[in-house]
């Protein structure tokens, strides 16, 4: 027997013996694209086995490490068990590695959230750091058609820049924001804070990320201001609840940019009369979030 075919070690796994992968870096299919999925599932069931890997503490049960879109329809569409590879004696950064790689593969780079981009980069960047490469060979055997390496050299950080086609300090914020904790990622994806701000954040404690989290879900705004203000305080000392509230406090009671009024005429370059002054406000304020978010 080939090492290849040992290593597809196809099995039919219960459905109910399936569990996520701990911390999941990636959100999960809805709308449309999920219910095509169910309704593909339905009529051909899963075509591309999943793959996964023995529970560590659940011994009877697996975690998933490709596929949990495909389980989710699966469990939809009413099928009691999936065809899955399964992988042993994996290390959790090989099984990382697994998670990371497919899900690229599936989807594009540029269709990736901030988050998810900042575990891909994490993760490829620290194989590269530890001269391990490309870990083609995780990937060896479990569905040579469709899960075709996307680079197959080891490579500096240069190298990743290169193979995602970023410049270098692009990369570098990446690795930044894999550093924040889980809601503030949440609030990049959103738009809610801007990319320099939470990179900035990613210089704090992740006790220190958690009390900035909690101003933020108290209705707080968070600025480049207040951001570089906590990196200043974090530097120094620990901060704890009240001298985060405190920088918070301060910016927002502080000096204010004085309004700018704009002309009518640069103004009639993009708006019409009919819409309010309201609605105008509106679209510009959502236009400096875009701008400010890849900055």
């Amino acid at each position: 027997m080939s090492d290849t075919s040992k290593m597809r070690n196809y099995q039919q796994i219960n459905l109910d013996l399936l569990i996520p992968f701990s911390n999941h870096p990636f959100v999960e299919y809805e709308g449309q694209r999920f219910t095509d999925m169910v309704e593909s599932i339905k009529a051909n069931g899963v075509i591309t086995p999943i793959i996964v890997r023995p529970h560590t503490v659940e011994k009877s049960k697996y975690e998933i490490l490709s596929g949990h879109n495909r389980v989710a329809a699966s469990r939809v569409a009413r099928k009691k068990d999936i065809t899955a590879v399964v992988r042993k004696d994996l290390s959790d950064d090989e099984a990382l590695f697994i998670v990371t790689e497919t899900n690229l593969i599936q989807r594009s780079f540029a269709d990736l959230r901030h988050s998810e981009r900042s575990v891909v980069i994490a993760v490829h960047y620290e194989s590269m750091k530890k001269k391990q490469g490309y870990r083609s060979d995780l990937l060896a055997g479990i569905n040579d058609d469709t899960l075709c390496p996307v680079g197959t050299k080891s490579a500096t950080k240069d190298k990743v820049a290169e193979q995602y086609g970023l410049s270098q300090s692009t990369i570098m914020r990446y690795l930044r924001v894999n550093k924040l904790i889980q809601p503030l990622k949440e609030r990049l994806d959103k738009g809610e804070i801007a990319m320099r701000v939470a990179v900035t954040l990613s210089y704090l404690r992740e006790s220190e990320q958690t009390l900035v989290e909690k101003q933020l879900a108290d209705g707080k705004k968070l600025s480049i201001k207040i951001a570089n203000e906590l990196r200043k305080g974090s530097e120094q000392t620990e901060l704890g609840k009240g001298a985060v509230k405190r920088l918070f406090e301060a910016s927002y009671y502080g000096a204010k940019i004085k309004p700018i009024k704009f002309s009518g005429e640069f103004l009639s370059q993009y708006f019409d009369e009919k819409q309010s002054p309201e609605l105008i406000e509106s679209i510009v304020e959502d236009a400096l979030k875009k701008y400010f978010a890849d900055k």
